[in-house]
């Protein structure tokens, strides 16, 4: 049963998907804190699970293959709702670019490492940008109901969302170009053998 539960976990991250986006078009402060409480269980469940999974020695290859999946689902669905709705708007949707962009290079990266069973370990770095990255979204979703309730002078949920989503977004640069060097430089040594 332990087994499962890392598993089960990373189903109900992709499970919840098509609630979260229904939450997210629920009008005034319950659409906002549904949506909020949606997004933040599954980010939680991307944290616990990969725990569990390395606590009780239970790494799977079907949580290997579901849990990066997961992740990008559900935070490139946040962010594309957000632009939907003009919460990331006019130049702030180039931070949700690079970071969609990141996302769909790592992966094309990490499936052609795979075939030369070469992982791709994740970096303190990346495990920042990722931190950042889902409370900057937390925030974003949070709407009118987190400004209210966070609201400093000038600096509201809103802004401070979307300072943390380029913060976000310079990290996914740096920690992009790291992976993306490592795999060139894997591809190059394969080739040289030819």
């Amino acid at each position: 049963m332990l087994k499962k539960i890392p598993n089960i976990l990373t189903i109900g991250r992709i499970i919840i998907v098509p609630f979260f986006v229904l939450a997210f078009y629920l009008p005034g402060f319950y659409g906002d804190l549904t949506a909020l409480i949606l997004f933040i269980f599954a980010s939680f469940t991307d944290l616990l699970d990969g725990m569990l999974a390395r606590m009780f020695g239970v790494e799977s290859k079907l949580g290997e293959l579901l849990d990066p999946i997961a992740d990008k689902i559900i935070v490139a669905t946040a962010l594309i709702l957000l632009v939907m709705d003009g919460t990331i708007r006019n130049y702030e949707v180039i931070a949700a670019i690079i970071i969609l962009t990141r996302e769909i290079l790592i992966s094309g990266l990490r499936e052609f490492l795979a075939k030369g069973k070469i992982k791709l370990p994740v970096s303190n770095l990346a495990k920042l940008k990722t931190l950042l990255q889902m409370v900057s979204i937390a925030l974003l979703l949070s709407g009118d109901t987190g400004n209210k309730i966070i609201n400093f002078q000038d600096y509201n949920a809103q802004t401070i969302g979307i300072i943390l989503l380029w913060l976000s977004a310079v990290l996914t640069l740096f920690t992009g170009y790291d992976y993306m060097r490592k795999g060139i430089d894997h591809a190059m040594s394969e080739d040289s053998k030819d």
